[in-house]
Parts: structure tokens; sequence; C-alpha cells
């Protein structure tokens, strides 16, 4: 009783779910709903367990799984490149972030139509699409995680005869840590947005496709049984990534920061 007295949400996140989960299939009930506008819960939940036993499905959430991790490594590994350098290089701040931020202002559906053209109807454009979208706000979280050092620290280190490197290393990456795993957060779920935008606009294959299938054919349930899987590998990613920074930046709260 204790434990739930302290962590209140283990009881409350579960009686939200019934309730509204409840009121939403007695409402559609009496109100006698069409199926085509708006599925009950019961009816979504065995459209749910139908697709879980198709073998088509598991290779399709495969192809959206691949398509956004492989777009989100591909973001932070250049999140950090540009974001050290743009942090640590007054000039390369000045010269690109213009040009980064007027590229973060163009809707990103507008660039899924280009980006099949130039890569194809196969998984390169939706990993492309993907790093894309998930790619600024770790950037940005990585540049103010880094500016974020104390400058008392970094002039005192500075006295002692540290290198800007050491520096770097030992007060800046510490300092930059839970902001960079907030841009992580953000990011991880905006690559599963951006893969599956991707196979909205051309693919054979993917969540994304499945999505659009179940939409031409009028299969409601199957629609909401897909996006709650996509929902659910959401939720799953952020668990990861809340895992990794309690143990990796255990000292932030990454509540803060940019993009939450």
């Amino acid at each position: 009783m204790k434990f739930l007295r302290n962590r209140p949400e283990f009881i409350l996140i579960p009686a939200i779910f019934v309730v509204f989960t409840l009121l939403w299939e007695n409402i559609v009930n009496i109100l006698k709903v069409d199926e085509v506008v708006l599925p009950t819960p019961s009816r979504i939940g065995s459209a749910l367990l139908a697709q879980l036993d198709n073998p088509l499905f598991w290779s399709n959430l495969r192809v959206t799984s691949q398509e956004a991790l492989l777009g989100f490594a591909a973001a932070v590994i250049f999140a950090i490149i540009a974001g050290t350098f743009i942090s640590q290089i007054k000039i390369v701040d000045k010269t690109f972030m213009p040009y980064l931020v007027g590229f973060q202002a163009i809707p990103k559906i507008a660039l899924a139509p280009l980006f099949i053209v130039w890569f194809g109807f196969g998984m390169t454009s939706k990993v492309v699409m993907a790093a894309t979208v998930a790619f600024f706000p770790m950037l940005i979280n990585i540049i103010e995680g880094l500016k974020s050092a104390d400058n008392d620290q970094i002039r005192m280190l500075r006295v002692f005869g540290a290198s800007r490197f050491q520096i770097f290393l030992k007060v800046q990456v510490p300092c930059s840590l839970p902001f960079f795993f907030a841009g992580l957060d953000v990011g991880i779920l905006l690559a599963i947005l951006g893969a599956v935008v991707g196979e909205f606009l051309g693919a054979q294959e993917g969540l994304g496709a499945m999505v659009l299938l179940a939409q031409y054919n009028f299969q409601i349930p199957t629609m909401f049984a897909l996006l709650i899987v996509l929902s659910l590998m959401g939720i799953f990613a952020h668990i990861v990534v809340k895992a990794l920074q309690r143990k990796f930046a255990f000292w932030g709260d990454s509540s803060n920061f940019i993009g939450n």
C-alpha cells in the first residue's frame, strides 16, 4: 500500500484506461454508431488478436521497426557530429544554424515524395524520412546541453591548464547527457512517425502500408488495431530511453528540456 501511495500512477493509468474503454464501448453501442465510423474497443481487440496470428503482420512490423531504428541511428550520429561542431565553433553556429532552422520549417511530409523519387519505393526512402524527422530535436538538445556547462567550472579547469578537449570531455559532455537523452526520447518517437509517413506515401511493406490497405478495404477495426500497435511501439521505445537515462544520466530531469 505504501508503494501505491508513493506511485499512484500504477493505479491511475490502468483505471483511466478501463473507464475510457467502457465508456467508448457503451456509448458506441447505445448510439448504434456504424463500425465504419467508429468501431467498439471489443471489435478493435478482436482485429488486433487476428493480426497477432497473421505472419504478414509480424513481417510488416519488422520492416517498420527496421526503418525507424535505422533512421533514428542515422539521426543520432549526424546530430552528435553537427551539434558538437555547432556548439564548439562559433562561426559554424552563426553560419549553419539559419539553414538548419529554415530546413526544419519545411513540412516533412512535403519531402516524402522527393525522397521516393531520389531513393525509390524501398526501405532507403523510409529510413531517410525517419532520420530527417528525428534529426532536428536531437540536434537542438545536444547544442543546448553542451552550452549549458557551468562557466565557473570551465574557467577553473582553464586555470589549472586543462585543454579544450579535456574541458569538453569532463564538463560539457556530462552536462549535455540529460539533454541528449531528452532528445533521444523525442527523436525515437519522431523516427517511428517518419517511417510510417514514408510508408503512407509509397510502400508495399510496413505497418503504414497495412493501415492504407485496411482503409481502402474499409476495415476500420483493423486500422485502429494497427494504430494501437504503433502507439505501443512508441511507448516501448520511450520506456527503453528512460531506462537508459536513469542509468547513464540519472542526475538530469528531462522534463525541462527541449521537445518535452
